[in-house]
Order: structure tokens, then C-alpha cells, then sequence
């Protein structure tokens, strides 16, 4: 009968039987002891049945918590085996927070309300804090009302939400570090058996290996992934150091073998794609693609002031520009168009090729310097007459490609602003051009050339007007008078208010044949007789009525203009106006007086440019 799993009542009513065919009381006790001893071994034997079915679910639990190695899946399938294993109706996890010094719901199996899984429980709160802190299973058949627990906090908030009556919690414990408590838990009252908590706290040692064994897999997996990370940007930089070296050497080689801006940009455009160009400190392209200035002067200035690579869009097309210097020297800039983007290794690499156009620069720049120092030490020899000796000089200018038997135009000239360096630069540029020499003399700029008909070369290649004085020569004889004759004149423009203009001798009129008909004394003598009364007013009594005749005639004999150039009112015009007629003539405006005026002004203003 227990082979067949006979049910207790087949028992009894063997007994019966037994007693209905009239079996005496020995036979009968004899059947009862038996029966009793047969229940006994019935009960031993489900017994046994259900802890192995419970260690075989264990040990599985075991072997599929082994094989997941995500720490999020690993939490999820030891909530669902703990509900699976208890028969409960929910089963939660939570981990301790070391720094926050509390317990955090971490996963939940059954739950239906979502405040559960947002709850935090202080150490020694609760049954779940009381585990976490003491590291020993708790449980209870009905929770809220068990005055051995802390009740304080939301926790009963949540529990009274979720109606949840049994709780059984065991601590997750790696050796004797408790890092959470495994729960289950029940929506109506319910002892837990010493063998529910034996089960449940057996799972949780296999739990905590396995949390553990995640998060070792987990760490490893990340560690590996930076490895793999850092390998590749190693080999990435390794590569683009290469890559760099490579181009640098080759750009270093342009320089060595004497190439031009034209190699460094070609050799550029052909590492990093696009189209390069070699920008002048103006902003003008003079190398690589010359067609168009191909970055936007906002791009360019924020370039050279922050002395960085600037990135730059025009029309929809990314470029980028990086400035071209000798320390705080701007020499140009280096253009790329072409490319939307650039990395660390192709930023280098433009950077670099600025540095060897800034090499091959300097070194024209110093080229271009011991030409023009030689050229400028020749053109101040034959303008002050040193070196006398025709064979000797002829040599000298022939040997730097200057024929000086053929008429000469000599230009002396000056920028309004003082900027002589380019003003040098330009003409140095065009005397090489024309076969003629250029220099910087006494704050000016001398440039001789062969005569010819294009006097506004100099303001053409600055960019700007050029106040300059021209004079012709012919032979060595005449190079310094002419020379003479061509800063006089600049000098005229300048103390009679028209810089920016070119003009020769004979285009400045009356003075120029005043100052070539009368001398010095005549000149001062008519100054004197002219204007002489207002000269010595302004001397003896510290007035301005002198620099109150130019301003009048300046603004053509409007009053009002006059005054305005003054800073004064009119009324204090027509008061020192009145002062004039008492000191020259009442007539002092008509026309014929007023010519006389106005010429000794503009004379007396010559004399003090002239220093005459």
C-alpha cells in the first residue's frame, strides 16, 4: 500500500476490515502499530521528496544564476526564484548603500504598486533594516501589526499600499559583509517554516556569490572595453603620430631644398584634401589657390589675434584658417577649404605647415632685407655723392641690374599715418621689378626707377594714398639735386594740405616759382611786410589771430566754417576779424589783399616745412 501510495484512509479501513472479520485484540493492535509506523514512513518519505525537489530547484537556481553575468538580470532572476521557491505572492531585493548609510530597493517580483521600488530604509528600520543591521532572517505572519519592528518612515506607507501581510527576510551576506536582504512576502497572514527560512537563506548565499560573480564580470567587461578603448586610441594617435612625422619631414625637406610657398601648399592640399592657400599679412592670397581669399576676414582676424586655428563657414562650405607668425610678428596666414572637420593629428599637421611657410617667409624676409640693405646702401651713396669715382659706381649699379645713363625718376614718398615698413616693402618690391634701387632716407622713402609715365605705382601696391614728390635725373650728376627737389616737394604737399597726392615741381604753381625766383630773404621780407602786424600781436599778446587768417581763407571766406574749425563762436570770429582790419587794412577781404594775405600765409607755412 505505500509502494502504491495508498492514502491514509486505505489505512484505517484495513483495520476495520480486520475487526469485521473478527480478529482478535492482539491482531488488531498489532494492525493499528502498523499502520501508525506506515504513516510515519509516509510522512519521512514526502518529506524527504520535498526538500530533494527543493534542493533541485535550488541547484538550478545555482546553475542559471552562474550563467547570467549581467548584474540587472542576475538581481531580476533571484527575486522571481525566491517567489518561485516560497510560493509567495511577491519577493523583493535590497542593497545597501555604503556612503548613504541605508538600504534602496534595488529589484521587486510581484509588486503592482510603483512607489515599492522607490523606497529607502534606514539600518535597523523596518524589517528589512533590522536584517540588514543585525545580519540575521526576520519574519513575521503579519507585519503591521508586529511590535518588533521600527515602524518608522514611508515604509509602512508602501507595505499598507501593496497589502502585504508575511514578510521573511534574509540577509545577502559575502562572508561576513551584509550587502542586502533577500525578502518574500505574502498579501495575507502566514507563518514561515524554519525550512522556508533554511530555503530562502540557502538561495541567498547563492545569491550573493552570484550578485558578487556579476559584478566582478560586469567590472572586468568594462575594464576590458576601456582597454580596447585606450588600445584604439592609442594606435590611433600612434598612427597620426606617425602620420605627422611623416608630413613634417617632408615639409621640412621643402625648406631644406630651397621650395617654394607653392610646394608647401600643394604638399599640404595633398595630406589633408581641399584646397590650400598662403595668405600675405594684408589677407591676400599669394600661394596655392590664389583664385579667391578664401575664409571671411572676421575668421582671419580672430586668428591672428587669438594666435590660434579658427574654424570658418561661408556660404554653407567649412574652412579653416591658423596664423602664420615669427613670435608676436604676423607674417600671414595659412588657409584650408575643403574639409567639414578636423582631427588632432590633421590640425598638427596644418599647424606644422604654418611653422614651415613661417621658416620659408622669414628666410625670403631676410633675403628681401640683405637685397634692400645693399640696394638701399648704394641709393644713399649716389644721393649724397659719396663714391665719386664713375667706374667704380657704374660696376656697383650694374651689378644690381641698374642702368643709370638712362633718365631716372626719383620719388620721394610717405603714408599718411607714418606706416613706412609697407610703404618700403612695396617699393623695394617695385625697384626690383623695374631695375632700380629703393631705400628709407631721413623718415621717408626714396624709390629710383626708370622714368616713365606711372607715378602711382607706390599708392597702387600699398593700398592707400602716398604723398610723394617726383624729380628726374639724368646721370649721376643729377641724382642729388634731384633728390633734393623731389622731398622739397613732398614736403610742399604735406605744409599745404594735400597729402595723399603725387605731384612734380612745376605742379605746385606759384610757390614752386616763388621759392625757385626769389631767396630766402625776399621771401621772408614779403612774409614780413604782408603779415607782419598780426605776426607780432600774436607774439607780444599770446593771440591766434595768425591761425584765425588761415582758418578763414582754409574754409574759402565762410565765417561759419572758420569758426567751427576754431572750436569758437562766430560772434568771437567777427571780433577778431575786426582786430585784423585795425591791425593790416580795413580792405583786408577784398580780393586783392586777400591773394596777398592768403600767399604770405601759405609761404610762411612752406618756410616751417622747409625749414627755411
Amino acid at each position: 500500500m505505500l509502494l502504491d501510495e495508498a492514502p491514509v484512509e486505505a489505512l484505517e479501513q484495513l483495520v476495520e476490515e480486520a475487526r469485521g472479520t473478527g480478529a482478535d485484540a492482539a491482531r488488531l493492535e498489532e494492525l493499528r502499530e502498523t499502520s501508525y509506523l506506515a504513516l510515519q514512513l509516509r510522512t519521512v518519505l514526502r518529506e524527504r521528496r520535498r526538500r530533494e525537489s527543493e534542493l533541485a530547484a535550488l541547484y538550478a537556481t545555482a546553475g542559471d544564476l552562474i550563467s547570467i553575468r549581467a548584474p540587472q538580470r542576475v538581481l531580476q532572476a533571484i527575486a522571481r526564484r525566491a517567489r518561485e521557491l516560497l510560493d509567495a505572492d511577491t519577493a523583493y531585493l535590497t542593497l545597501i548603500d555604503e556612503e548613504a548609510g541605508d538600504t534602496y530597493m534595488r529589484v521587486t517580483d510581484g509588486m503592482v504598486t510603483p512607489d515599492f521600488g522607490r523606497v529607502r530604509l534606514p539600518l535597523g528600520v523596518g524589517l528589512g533594516g533590522l536584517v540588514a543591521q543585525t545580519a540575521t532572517p526576520y519574519f513575521t505572519s503579519d507585519y503591521l501589526n508586529d511590535d518588533r519592528f521600527d515602524h518608522a518612515g514611508r515604509i509602512d506607507e508602501v507595505v499598507q499600499a501593496e497589502d502585504i501581510r508575511a514578510i521573511l527576510g534574509v540577509p545577502l551576506k559575502l562572508g561576513d559583509e551584509v550587502i542586502g536582504v533577500l525578502f518574500a512576502a505574502n498579501r495575507h497572514s502566514r507563518p514561515f517554516t524554519p525550512d522556508e527560512v533554511n530555503l530562502l537563506s540557502s538561495l541567498a548565499a547563492h545569491a550573493a556569490i552570484a550578485i558578487e560573480n556579476a559584478r566582478l564580470f560586469d567590472r572586468s567587461q568594462r575594464a576590458l572595453e576601456e582597454l580596447a578603448a585606450s588600445t584604439a586610441v592609442v594606435r590611433a594617435h600612434s598612427d597620426a603620430v606617425e602620420r605627422a612625422a611623416a608630413v613634417h619631414e617632408r615639409l621640412t625637406d621643402i625648406v631644406l631644398q630651397g621650395g617654394s610657398l607653392d610646394d608647401v601648399a600643394r604638399a599640404v592640399a595633398e595630406v589633408l584634401g581641399g584646397t590650400v592657400t598662403v595668405l600675405d599679412p594684408n589677407g591676400r592670397p599669394v600661394a596655392g589657390g590664389r583664385d579667391e581669399v578664401p575664409v571671411t576676414q572676421a575668421a582671419l582676424t580672430e586668428a591672428w589675434e587669438a594666435g590660434r586655428t579658427i574654424s570658418d563657414e561661408r556660404d554653407g562650405d567649412r574652412g579653416w584658417v591658423t596664423p602664420v607668425a615669427a613670435g608676436a610678428d604676423p607674417l600671414g596666414a595659412l588657409a584650408l577649404r575643403g574639409r567639414d572637420r578636423l582631427d588632432d593629428a590633421d590640425l598638427r599637421t596644418f599647424e606644422r605647415a604654418a611653422q614651415s611657410i613661417a621658416l620659408l617667409l622669414l628666410h625670403e624676409r631676410a633675403t628681401a632685407e640683405a637685397e634692400l640693405r645693399l640696394r638701399g646702401e648704394l641709393l644713399e651713396d649716389l644721393l649724397s655723392g659719396v663714391d665719386r669715382v664713375p667706374e667704380v659706381t657704374t660696376r656697383r649699379t650694374r651689378l644690381l641690374g641698374v642702368d643709370l645713363e638712362r633718365p631716372h625718376t626719383v620719388q620721394v614718398a610717405s603714408v599718411p599715418g607714418h606706416d613706412r615698413r609697407s610703404l618700403l616693402a612695396a617699393a623695394a618690391r617695385i625697384a626690383e621689378d623695374r631695375g632700380g634701387l629703393a631705400a628709407e632716407r631721413h623718415g621717408a622713402v626714396v624709390l629710383l626707377v626708370p622714368a616713365g609715365d606711372d607715378l602711382d605705382g607706390l599708392a597702387t601696391a600699398v593700398g592707400r594714398p602716398v604723398t610723394c614728390g617726383v624729380a628726374v635725373a639724368t646721370g649721376l650728376e643729377q641724382l642729388p639735386a634731384a633728390y633734393e627737389e623731389a622731398d622739397r616737394c613732398r614736403r610742399a604737399l604735406v605744409a599745404l594740405g594735400r597729402d595723399g597726392e603725387v605731384a612734380r615741381a612745376a605742379d605746385l604753381g606759384v610757390f614752386a616759382l616763388l621759392f625757385n625766383r626769389l631767396g630766402r630773404e625776399e621771401l621772408e621780407r614779403f612774409v614780413v611786410a604782408t603779415i607782419g602786424p598780426v605776426l607780432d600781436h600774436d607774439e607780444a599778446r599770446g593771440t591766434e589771430l595768425t591761425a584765425t587768417l588761415e582758418a578763414y581763407f582754409d574754409a574759402g571766406g565762410n565765417l561759419v566754417r572758420a569758426a567751427e574749425a576754431l572750436h569758437v563762436h562766430v560772434n568771437t570770429l567777427y571780433q577778431r576779424g575786426e582786430r585784423i582790419a585795425r591791425l593790416l587794412s580795413p580792405s583786408w577781404r577784398e580780393p586783392d589783399e586777400a591773394l596777398q594775405l592768403h600767399l604770405a600765409l601759405q609761404v610762411r607755412r612752406l618756410q616751417a616745412a622747409l625749414g627755411e
